[in-house]
């Protein structure tokens, strides 16, 4: 029925309450005035009395009936005072009508009583019925809807809040609030926590992550608060990693002052300065579901979301291998929850360590190694020649011989474009890795048909370590944001495009290709800092400094993608680059690999740099620190040798 319809009813009802409570509590006023037991003496008077106090009232209760109708679902103090009034009216109404028919002779302390009744069961009735519909809300608000966090306990935040329970269309469901005021946290507005301070914001969202629903989206309610302190207020919220708007005050939306760049989200496209590219994956599913797939480096950013998509595919098993067992546990709870379809085994293991590496793959049948364990960060590396090397190289190593003797049919390599002409200690190392991987194969009768690839990527958004959630994370704190160098320039692509690139490359490889993605022109990260602060709401060099600390030990003003030798070969993705380059032939990698060895058993950083050097005489280091200076060679320390356990490093010959 419409609501035109059942207007009349409504109206009706309300009027059905009015009169009950007008007469309830005139009997209950004569009742406590005699004790309860009122005299037949004044029967008469109290049967005329209630009819004229009826009559009075009722006039009251018509010019008062429109606004209770409002009050009864959101019934606050005002309205308990407006009330209040309109009682006071009403008696006084009714006791001058009283006094022109009785004089003084009627009670005065019933109608005192009178009063006194009235006003408690009107507003009993109308806060009874703000109590049903506050219950039925909160019964509703259990239901689905994107989980949401507000930021400000105040009185916009209540508001909010309020509007989000009474109105279960927006499709949001109200978790609790976030507020700096410490006289507020650990308080219950509403029926809803406050949870903590902005600061805390990451952490509760990843600790709501397996609620349902998750925490999905931070709202800023404070359009009282400075300018700055609300900018600031964004920046911790979308530091969470979920998105965050703004709340407009009601004078701001009146005035016109409202901008639109107060809702923007952080764009994905803006930050890569060109539109996110997506691959064709059809002939993914078939060259992985139902195939045992290996990922080395499970636990790491790459790892883990190549993990998930790989797991989309339907392999018969996924083998997921990293040494850092706190995120093994991790994705391995992710793996369970996301996938509870999955067949996939957890191995904590070193892939420096050659026989679990075969001891690995033998035992599960492995089908596809995806190598992405690496040492990556270029300023420490630079200080960890050995630690680089034996992860990067050795490790990469013991991987591609497991491969040759174990007949896996397909490896591919994680690289980085830091090892085109490198200048650092890593992107030399992850050069080393994709010599060895496109390596040619050893004699006949030692090794399958293993097609072995590589793919180079740019610097990945939002990695472990990247710039962005670094700058987020200054944005938060409210600046400096530290860049380098004025002019440093990096190829950008997104979490999801490097895992796309690396499954389609696994499937178009040959054997000996290295394949990159247009990742269109590179970014200069001072850009990528002011787009990220002004989508904060915020204006560089006023509200968050841009500062200049200088190019750290390794790292190059800009980063390129392809050797000058290496030839360009088409494929059948536009987007996806690839390239083949020297080769170097399995009797060339054993000895090397051999004196390498030597090499980091004894330590020596600047004859293990030589020894690098002998495969990439492209390497330029930024940076020559003392510990790189030319050293002995091993002739020099005939020890060495001997000293080595036997057996340590074995070779495939």
């Amino acid at each position: 029925m419409s609501n035109a319809i059942l207007w009349p009813f409504h109206r009706l009802w309300i009027w059905l309450w009015g009169f009950a409570i007008i007469s309830v509590s005139y009997w209950g006023a004569w009742l406590l005035r005699f004790e309860f037991a009122i005299p037949a003496s004044e029967s008469i008077r109290f049967t005329h009395g209630w009819l004229i106090v009826l009559a009075a009232k009722g006039v009251v209760l018509c010019a008062m009936q429109p606004r209770l109708i409002r009050c009864t679902r959101y019934t606050g103090f005002r309205d308990l005072v407006r009330l209040l009034q309109e009682n006071v009216i009403a008696s006084v109404l009714a006791g001058a009508a009283l006094y022109a028919v009785y004089g003084g002779q009627f009670s005065r302390a019933v109608l005192c009583l009178d009063l006194m009744i009235c006003i408690l069961a009107g507003s009993g009735v109308l806060f009874a019925a703000r109590l049903i519909y506050e219950t039925q809300l909160a019964h509703s608000a259990n239901g689905n809807g994107c989980g949401l966090l507000v930021y400000g306990a105040g009185v916009a935040g209540l508001a909010l809040a309020r509007e989000i329970r009474s109105n279960p269309k927006l499709g949001y469901r109200l978790i609790g609030f976030l507020d700096d005021d410490p006289r507020k946290q650990g308080a219950t507005l509403l029926g809803f926590p406050v949870l903590g301070s902005g600061e805390q914001a990451r952490a509760i969202v990843d600790a709501y992550r397996r609620h349902k629903p998750p925490i999905q989206e931070i709202v800023v309610a404070m359009p009282s608060t400075a300018r700055r302190q609300v900018h600031a207020a964004v920046a911790r919220g979308r530091a969470a990693g979920v998105p965050c708007r703004i709340v407009p005050g009601l004078g701001e939306l009146i005035s016109g002052k409202l901008h639109v760049d107060h809702r923007c989200e952080i764009s994905v496209a803006d930050l890569l300065g060109r539109e996110r590219v997506n691959l064709e994956q059809d002939n993914v599913r078939r060259a992985i579901q139902g195939k045992v797939v290996l990922v080395t480096g499970a636990a790491g950013s790459i790892g883990s979301e190549l993990c998930h998509q790989l797991a989309e595919f339907g392999p018969e098993l996924l083998v997921v291998l990293d040494q850092a067992e706190s995120e093994m546990f991790r994705l391995d709870a992710e793996l369970r929850e996301r996938h509870p379809l999955l067949h996939f085994a957890s191995e904590i293991a070193d892939i420096r360590n050659r026989r679990r590496v075969e001891e690995i793959l033998t035992h599960h049948e492995v089908e596809a190694i995806f190598h992405a364990a690496a040492y990556k960060h270029v300023p420490v590396m630079e200080h960890q020649v050995g630690e680089a090397v034996r992860n990067n190289v050795i490790g990469t190593w013991n991987l591609v011989q497991a491969a040759w003797r174990l007949n896996v049919p397909r490896f591919l390599l994680i690289s980085t474009d830091k090892a085109v002409n490198p200048s650092s200690v890593m992107g030399l190392t992850k050069r080393i890795a994709e010599l060895i991987v496109s390596a040619g194969r050893p004699p006949v009768g030692r090794g399958p048909n293993t097609c072995f690839v590589c793919v180079r990527f740019g610097n990945v958004l939002v990695s472990n370590g990247s710039v962005v959630p670094i700058f987020q994370k200054q944005i938060a704190r409210g600046g400096p944001v530290t860049v380098t160098h004025p002019d440093i320039r990096r190829y950008f692509m997104t979490v999801q495009e490097a895992v796309q690139l690396v499954l389609e490359a696994s499937t178009l490889g040959k054997g000996s290709e290295i394949f990159v993605l247009d990742m269109g022109r590179p970014v200069r990260v001072t850009d990528l800092a002011r787009r990220m602060i002004k989508q904060a709401g915020l204006v560089p060099e006023e509200d968050i400094e841009i500062r200049y600390v200088g190019l750290r030990p390794g790292e190059k003003l800009f980063e390129e993608i392809s050797l000058d030798s290496e030839n360009h070969l088409p494929t059948s993705n536009p987007t996806i680059r690839v390239f083949q380059g020297r080769r170097l032939e399995f009797a060339e990698l054993v000895p090397w690999i051999a004196e390498l060895q030597h090499l980091l058993w004894y330590g020596d950083a600047g004859a293990i740099i030589s020894q690098l050097r002998l495969l990439v005489p492209e390497y330029q280091p930024a940076h020559l620190t003392p510990d790189l200076e030319p050293q002995p060679s091993l002739e020099a320390h005939p020890h060495v040798a001997a000293a080595q356990p036997a057996g340590e490093y074995r070779m495939v010959s």
